[in-house]
């Protein structure tokens, strides 16, 4: 199935690891330019070379999102190797997991700053080049976390703001053909997840409540990402993709 996404330009943050370099790798298999953000320089080069050393096309910035100066830079930067900006795959984001009275402010701050301001940032930089060209494509990746999870108030919180964030920029940019969609994974094995001190209680607890007795893998959420930057979405806005094997509750 042709996706026509060849020659597309796509910005994925959080790319140097786990489900963003998965959708980076998958983006780029379909054609796409691919600009690999992580906030470890290291990271970002490493996986734009493994991605270019197959015969695609990607570049790594190294860029964090709560940084406004830099968001600029990296769309700057993305304009001047590829002319525009197609697709922005929100997707950088960590846990810091502790029950709310025992949370510090700081940990509070670090995760939704980083899911909700690095949204909003890097959102804001792109739009103008999609408004220009009327087409684009802001993926945001949410959560099944949004649903509330106990220890978890903050990424709950941000996750969940998340899919408002998505709605409402939806009504705003639609009249541009710029569609605005959340995905919300469930529980996906990546090496920051299996290397969480719970993991083994988290794999359990999914296995048992999953209808799909698998855990989620990162190309599971690519797949997602690659169908609604596509053409074939094209009538789909503000709406959120759970992707989850199935699993709702906590």
């Amino acid at each position: 199935m042709d996706l026509n996404l060849k020659g597309r330009v796509a910005i994925v943050t959080g790319a140097g690891r786990g489900i963003g370099r998965a959708a980076a790798e998958a983006l780029a298999t379909e054609g796409a330019h691919v600009v690999i953000t992580d906030i470890d320089a290291q990271t970002a080069a490493g996986t734009a070379e493994a991605i270019a050393s197959r015969g695609h096309s990607a570049i790594g910035v190294a860029a964090d999102v709560c940084d406004a100066q830099a968001v600029e830079r990296l769309a700057a930067r993305t304009i001047e190797a590829f002319g525009k900006v197609d697709i922005l795959v929100n997707n950088a984001g960590f846990t810091r997991d502790k029950y709310l009275t025992k949370m510090p402010e700081a940990d509070w701050d670090a995760v939704v700053d980083t899911i909700l301001k690095g949204a909003y940032l890097c959102t804001k930089a792109v739009l103008p080049s999609m408004i220009e060209q009327k087409w684009g494509r802001i993926i945001n990746i949410s959560s099944r976390a949004h649903l509330g999870n106990p220890g978890q108030t903050n990424y709950s919180a941000a996750k969940a703001g998340l899919i408002g964030f998505t709605r409402a920029l939806a009504l705003e940019q639609g009249k541009f053909n710029i569609t605005a969609n959340a995905i919300a994974p469930g529980f996906i094995e990546t090496e920051l997840v299996k290397a969480l001190p719970t993991y083994e209680r988290l794999r359990d607890a999914a296995l048992a409540r999953n209808p799909v007795p698998r855990l989620g893998r990162p190309e599971d959420i690519a797949d997602a990402i690659l169908f609604l930057a596509s053409e074939r979405a094209g009538y789909i806005t503000g709406d959120t993709l759970h992707v989850t094997g199935g699993r709702y509750s906590s």
